[in-house]
């Protein structure tokens, strides 16, 4: 079975025992987290469209970690100007593995 969640304001597909990355959450490790903001979910012959979301279905993860993901460079200048600005963005994460689909 299969679903696409709502999550961080992007539409992930998960699956059950999949491990996924999405936007920091106030959870701690070990948790049980809920997604209820279900936009599509099924199995290979029956699927299941929500308008905006599927009455009744949930997903429900346990939060693995929670970190940061690699430093990326932002690097902005202006050419013959001598205007440089050099600044690291590091996104924060939660690491979460799909428990069970209910839906």
């Amino acid at each position: 079975m299969y679903a696409i969640i709502e999550t961080g304001g992007k539409q992930v597909k998960v699956t059950e025992g999949e491990i996924i990355y999405i936007e920091r959450l106030p959870v701690e490790e070990n948790e049980t987290v809920v997604f209820d903001r279900v936009l599509l979910c099924g199995e290979a012959g029956d699927v299941k469209i929500g308008a905006p979301y599927v009455a009744g279905a949930k997903v429900e993860a346990k939060v693995v970690k929670n970190g940061k993901s690699k430093k990326i460079i932002v690097f902005k200048y202006n050419a013959k100007k001598n205007y440089r600005k050099r600044q690291g963005h590091r996104q924060p994460y939660t690491k979460v593995q799909i428990e069970k689909i209910v839906g």
